[in-house]
């Protein structure tokens, strides 16, 4: 008898629809499995077979064959397990097939019977839902985050016997309920203020260009300035984040197994600090089995690389082009993934080896040494940072004030009021900051006063700087013309901008 079940699986984000069909017929026994698979899922038919037979169904030794279809891409991981359960009951007959056409399974099958959480359930089911599927069955643990999808009725499954059962009297399911608006509109007190934050105004000002505009931004300072302080700040001071973005970012999550069940839902701006040894492939992602990397972890938020100088040159260098295309496209024998990349780049570094410089009372390092530590940011990587800001040591006198700042609730306000500026000006292009603008688009929307313009000639013209940097300062005036609501890029403002490119003439030359 044949039979067909249908499954899901995933190529980056983008889900797949599977079909997982069993013929059962006479002749010699054995189980056959074909459909471009890899080693976990041709282990599923010994999971499933045992747990079968611990939940109490001695199957006639039959001929059984088990395709996966479409068999152009290859299958991961062992979601397939509990679908493959399925159509091989609906084959030897235990249940009428009809209804298995509009439903959807998930899920690992232990020996015992239990079903067991899997990644990915989050994306699988928006793919089913958007697929035409009504109900979907996943893993109990899981079933929060699948719910987080409206208009698909997702069923949580402890063990096979459940499953059975549930789908013999389809009266007895009861659909897991989860509002992520109400879950993503509940205010969660970050412990992390601004107002903290004591002097550094010119890097505070230069952190909420950067959260306004979705501007890349430097710290150089010597070591204990505040520079790490100020990093983990940015998020309190950008926008909340739409119902879109938290399940794009959750999406991401949810493929790389970093959901709390209990919460399935991200509702802050990701905040992600890896450390110096981190690798290109866990940076950006990548893998046997590709996977999202820390850069596809921070979309939406802020991707922080303290000590810049010392990751490896080479892990720093396959930045460029996500920084610029806001994606990472990794290609395999496989296929082809893409993982969303929509990050605020945020460096911190010392301007020495010691991280003293330009202090000859405590930098001993020789001019040779002061170079070869800069020198391991290349121009390129440079140039796609838009904003460049020293942090000074504090006095005595200024840690004794103790007089606070503003508070990332205010700032974050002046912020919004930007980001709304921004919103109005590019609806209908695919583009949401001005920190996202290319070069036809800059010349339509970062329209400048007579004065602003002499005054970025000169400078430009002095400076001997390149397209590049020509047209992030214009995006950074843009973004300091919007914090004041002003519709024209005027003198002050490009006055500014420029301002944030000094530190490069200064350490770079």
């Amino acid at each position: 008898m044949y039979s067909k079940v249908i499954s899901c699986s995933l190529m980056g984000l983008q889900g797949v629809l599977l079909q997982v069909e069993v013929d059962v017929r006479n002749g010699l026994p054995g189980i056959s499995m074909v459909g471009s698979l890899s080693t976990e899922v041709r282990e599923a038919k010994e999971r499933v077979l045992t747990a079968l037979y611990h939940v109490g169904y001695q199957l006639p030794p039959k001929r059984v064959t088990i395709n996966f279809s479409p068999a152009d891409f290859r299958k991961e991981g062992s979601a397939f397990d509990l679908p493959i359960a399925i159509a091989i009951l609906t084959s030897y007959g235990y249940f009428p097939s009809q209804e298995l056409n509009t439903l959807c399974f998930i899920g690992e099958v232990g020996l015992n019977g239990d079903i067991q959480p899997v990644n990915g359930i989050l994306p699988m089911v928006s793919f089913a839902k958007s697929q035409g599927l009504k109900v979907c069955f996943v893993p109990y643990e899981n079933r929060l985050e699948g719910a987080v999808i409206e208009g698909i009725d997702v069923i949580g499954v402890r063990n096979l016997k459940e499953v059975v059962q549930l789908l013999k009297e389809p009266k007895e399911r009861i659909p897991t309920v989860m509002n992520g608006r109400e879950l993503l509109s509940k205010n969660t007190k970050n412990e992390n203020d601004f107002e903290e934050v004591i002097g550094q105004e010119f890097a505070k000002r230069a952190a909420e260009i950067a959260a306004a505009g979705r501007h890349n931004l430097l710290l150089l300072g010597a070591p204990g300035t505040g520079k790490s302080m100020i990093a983990s700040r940015i998020p309190t001071i950008m926008p909340a984040l739409t119902m879109e973005e938290s399940l794009e970012i959750t999406k991401v999550y949810s493929i790389k197994g970093k959901l709390d069940h209990k919460n399935p839902l991200i509702t802050a701006r990701p905040f992600r600090s890896p450390h110096h040894t981190i690798t290109e492939t866990a940076l950006i992602g990548g893998g046997r089995v590709p996977s999202p990397g820390e850069i596809s972890l921070a979309h939406y938020g802020v991707l922080f690389l303290d000590e810049l100088p010392e990751f490896q040159r080479n892990v720093l260098e396959v930045l460029r082009q996500p920084l610029e295309e806001r994606e990472i496209n990794i290609t395999r024998m496989q296929g082809s993934f893409a993982y969303p990349a929509d990050i605020l780049f945020l460096g911190a570094m010392n301007p020495c080896p010691c991280g003293y410089y330009p202090n000859r009372e405590k930098c001993h390092c020789t001019p040779l040494q002061i170079r070869r530590y800069l020198g391991k940011i290349s121009h390129p990587l440079l140039e796609r940072i838009d904003l460049m800001a020293e942090v000074h040591a504090l006095s005595y006198e200024e840690l004794q004030t103790r007089k606070k700042g503003e508070s990332s609730a205010v700032i974050r306000k002046r912020v919004e009021q930007a980001v709304e500026i921004q919103k109005e000006r590019y609806a209908g292009i695919l583009v949401d900051f001005n920190g996202q603008l290319n070069q036809k688009q800059l010349e339509k929307f970062c329209v400048m006063e007579e004065n602003a313009k002499k005054c970025l000639k000169d400078v430009f013209r002095k400076k001997k700087w390149s397209a590049r940097t020509y047209y992030r300062i214009l995006k950074v005036a843009r973004t300091i013309a919007d914090l004041e609501a002003s519709t024209h890029i005027q003198e002050r403002h490009m006055i500014e901008a420029i301002a944030y490119r000094g530190m490069e003439q200064k350490y770079w030359g």
